[in-house]
């Protein structure tokens, strides 16, 4: 419906009864918005905008628009929620799971086919014809797409998930999104094992390369074609999900906001902000400080308050004269003094920390990451079986005797240990330099490249152990805390992190490998928009038969070797990119 440009007819602040009348409306649409939530989405005394649209195919649209984003549409007396409003209440609709591939063509106007449905374990959502549904994509909850049900859940799953789903009525990415902030759909892991999950082999299938095809008039059906993922574009900022609130006594989920910034605020200065680290960006305060004090079960989000910007909040928190706000560079602004004597921090009483505050799971915190413990060994091959057979010690059982096979795995000290003992027992330790030994026909034949099998007759103990290193095949061996070792070939990938700059010059920071380390893409997405403010979403890695990619808007490696190097514990050998964090005090 959005696809293409819509001309906007009229503008028009909505008048107090018309408020009204749209809170009975949202009511009586969407049953599970409890009353908090609806005077949340029609505030009070914010400004609501009506704006009266015409769509390129005729349609006559009413848009109401909160805060400058387009949050519910009317169409033929029907109401509709947008997509931000969505990102707020992701459980507003019965949502349905597809692969990224097709958001591209769903932005186009076309219809979603059942084929394109990915089906989780626990089954589709039930819905009747007619009924509207949510959209999202696989691994992330955040709707992208709304539309009307062509088929019950029950005759959808007769029909063998064949033929038309839904009618796409408004989509992440269409004009009328775009009339919004634009900003990037939040990382909200699904809360069953769902699309994330999906089988190997339906990962396999000719669905993952599910895109739609539209027709002349935009719309069109689904066929299995193949392609590359693109990369969306992302923005700033972005809502999260619903604050997991403390005590409310009486109080407004925005009065409980209000109360937790200050809350943060207060306990940074106090406890974690001291004189020789200013000026301290502000980007960097919030992140690094502020998100460190949130008590456990609790979420912070400035947009959910009523100062809605870290800026404003500080604007009045330089007024009370706590602190000193400057703009150093043009577009940063840092703060540059802090009173520590005023009386709202040295009366501020710092709250006792829970015995799970250490965990890394933010907001959940369910229990306490600890790195894997990763293990370099060789594997033994065919072209070294000899030389191994030869060594006759168990180094697992020593005195018993063993003769390693080809796929034998070694550890470094092991291999070491092998061909000292080979040399020594076969008398190959050169009798006039005890730093040189002979080479033997079985060394020859594991050790030497064939031109050389006839020139090299002696090797430095040094080069002859490296040599023996880089002819076996690499392995390695992880153990998880509580688990039994994983033996596996090759060598393990390290942790990338890259930028990619998307059409409108924003970068964007692509993170993969996390879970070869037993890290959840989803909640380390969550943790980074906590802490950077800034839009992430999860999706498959292109071009790959599984795994996941974490991108987060802005050059966010700082925050990310913070979370993985210093709260994390993993070795920076495993991760690989760091180098292109910004430099200090550079605008991101």
């Amino acid at each position: 419906m959005f696809a293409k440009a819509f001309r906007v007819k009229s503008n028009t602040a909505i008048k107090g009864s018309d408020r009204r009348k749209l809170r009975a409306d949202v009511t009586a649409a969407f049953a599970t918005l409890g009353t908090d939530q609806v005077s949340e989405l029609i505030p009070g005394k914010e400004e609501l905008n009506i704006v009266k649209l015409c769509t390129h195919k005729g349609d006559a649209v009413t848009v109401y628009s909160s805060g400058g984003n387009p949050i519910l549409f009317e169409l033929e007396k029907n109401l509709y929620p947008t997509v931000y409003t969505l990102w707020s209440y992701p459980d507003l609709l019965p949502t349905f799971t597809t692969w990224p591939l097709v958001l591209e063509k769903l932005v186009g106007g076309a219809d979603l086919m059942l084929p394109g449905l990915v089906v989780p374990p626990a089954g589709l959502p039930q819905v009747q014809k007619g009924d509207l549904c949510a959209i999202a994509l696989v691994g992330n909850r955040a709707p992208v797409a709304i539309g009307v049900a062509f088929l019950s859940t029950a005759e959808m799953l007769a029909a063998g998930l064949k033929g038309k789903g839904f009618s796409v009525l408004h989509t992440y990415q269409d004009h009328l999104w775009r009339s919004g902030d634009k900003s990037f759909p939040p990382s909200i892991a699904p809360s069953v094992q769902g699309a994330a999950d999906v089988s190997e082999e339906k990962v396999q299938g000719d669905m993952r390369g599910l895109a739609l095809q539209g027709a002349e008039d935009g719309r069109g059906e689904a066929h299995p074609v193949h392609g590359e993922e693109s990369l969306p574009e992302a923005s700033e900022d972005d809502s999260t999900q619903d604050l997991s609130p403390g005590p409310t006594d009486g109080k407004s989920v925005q009065e409980q906001m209000d109360d937790l910034v200050q809350q943060c605020f207060l306990q940074a200065l106090k406890c974690r902000v001291k004189k020789a680290d200013l000026p301290l960006l502000t980007s960097t305060f919030l992140g690094s400080h502020m998100f460190s004090c949130c008590p456990e079960g609790r979420q912070l989000d400035i947009k959910k308050s009523s100062y809605k910007k870290l800026s404003k909040f500080l604007q009045h928190m330089q007024q009370e004269e706590i602190v000193q706000v400057k703009e150093l560079s043009r577009g940063v602004e840092s703060i540059v003094a802090v009173d520590w004597k005023h009386p709202r921090i040295t009366s501020f009483i710092i709250p006792e920390p829970s015995l799970t505050s250490q965990t890394v799971q933010e907001g959940s915190r369910e229990q306490t990451y600890h790195p894997p413990d990763i293990k370099a060994l060789y594997c033994v091959p065919a072209s070294m079986t000899l030389l191994f057979q030869e060594s006759g010690h168990n180094w697992n059982n020593p005195g018993h005797l063993l003769s390693h096979r080809k796929g034998s795995t070694l550890e470094a000290s092991e291999v070491r240990a092998t061909v000292i003992d080979y040399a020594k027992k076969n008398d190959l330790v050169d009798a006039n330099n005890k730093n040189l030994v002979k080479l033997d026909p079985i060394l020859c034949d594991c050790i030497l490249e064939k031109n050389e099998q006839h020139t090299v007759l002696k090797l430095p103990w040094d080069s002859l152990l490296s040599r023996c290193l880089e002819k076996l095949q690499p392995a390695y061996q992880v153990t998880f805390a509580g688990q039994e070792p994983v033996v596996k070939k090759g060598k393990i990938c390290p942790i990338d992190i890259t930028l990619a700059q998307r059409a409108s010059n924003k970068k964007v920071t692509v993170v993969r490998n996390l879970e070869a380390y037993g890290l959840d893409p989803s909640l380390v997405a969550t943790i980074l928009q906590q802490r950077c403010q800034a839009s992430t979403t999860v999706t498959p890695v292109p071009g790959a038969k599984d795994g996941l990619q974490v991108q987060i808007q802005g050059n966010q490696i700082h925050h990310l070797g913070q979370l993985l190097l210093e709260e994390y514990g993993l070795p920076r050998r495993h991760i690989q990119g760091l180098e292109k964090a910004p430099k200090s005090g550079k605008k991101k």
